[in-house]
């Protein structure tokens, strides 16, 4: 069944993803700055969630019930204890790795200061400081924009009846070589925690704007483990990134994003 439309879009049409219809735009839409604050001023209202993805990527769905099954700090705890023990070698040893001639050996990465999962980031108060979701957003979006950012103008504009972006994410089929109901029960943790939604997907990549993103450093660190722990490609390991530097650039860092091999 089709649902009701709001005003303003450019030329689309529906389709379906799964049981779910979803509406998408026929080009990337040269105005989506100025629409898309409005589309996420009426999500609460209207039940539809944007996104920016390629049409192509809108698979097969993921039930929402095996995203409610995920016991987020279980399945983080069990992953922590397997990444740590794999990796505590390396933080060990502060010998560089061997490099190819002229290029910059790799820096040392002593890892997380945790010898245990250390629990979940704390949920972000909302502060005069912090920007809106709206503005968080806009913000992503110019950037993505400006910087040109390589595949995104084979985006469309796609509205999702969902509760939520990492819902909409699961219905409508996008997939990365990533663990997908984790990484979808983390999105749901970090929009109710600090205020993110999800912007844009192309490829394996993903982009998310972040309206009260940590303000200490040791929130930062706790957050940083739980973006490790996404299995991301670009998360402290490309390009390197000793995992105490990643962690302080996450405080007030208001975008965040992750690509997946």
């Amino acid at each position: 069944m089709s649902f009701a439309l709001p005003d303003g879009l450019p030329p689309g049409r529906f389709l379906s993803s799964g049981p779910a219809r979803v509406w998408v735009s026929d080009e990337f839409p040269q105005d989506v700055e100025h629409l898309w604050p409005r589309l996420l001023s009426e999500q609460q209202a209207g039940g539809l969630v944007p996104l920016l993805c390629w049409p192509d990527a809108m698979e097969r769905p993921l039930g929402l019930d095996r995203v409610d099954a995920v016991r987020l700090e279980e399945v983080l705890a069990t992953d922590f204890a397997e990444y740590r023990r794999r990796r505590l070698p390396f933080w060990m040893d502060p010998t560089p790795a061997p490099v190819p001639e002229g290029i910059e050996p790799w820096p040392h990465d002593p890892g997380p200061p945790f010898e245990q999962w250390p629990g979940l980031a704390p949920q972000m108060p909302a502060t005069s400081a912090d920007p809106t979701p709206e503005e968080a957003t806009a913000s992503l979006l110019a950037w993505l924009i400006e910087t040109g950012q390589f595949g995104l103008d084979e985006c469309r504009l796609v509205l999702v009846p969902a509760r939520r972006g990492s819902d909409a994410l699961a219905l409508i089929g996008w997939s990365a070589q990533a663990p997908l109901p984790l990484l979808f029960a983390l999105l749901r943790s970090w929009e109710d925690r600090f205020g993110a939604q999800v912007v844009a997907v192309f490829g394996s990549e993903l982009h998310v704007s972040v309206a009260r993103p940590p303000a200490e450093a040791e929130h930062a660190n706790l957050l940083a483990l739980e973006h490790v722990l996404s299995t991301a490609n670009n998360i402290v390991d490309d390009p390197p990134t000793p995992f105490p530097e990643y962690a302080a650039d996450l405080v007030g860092r208001t975008s965040w994003s992750f690509w997946w091999d």
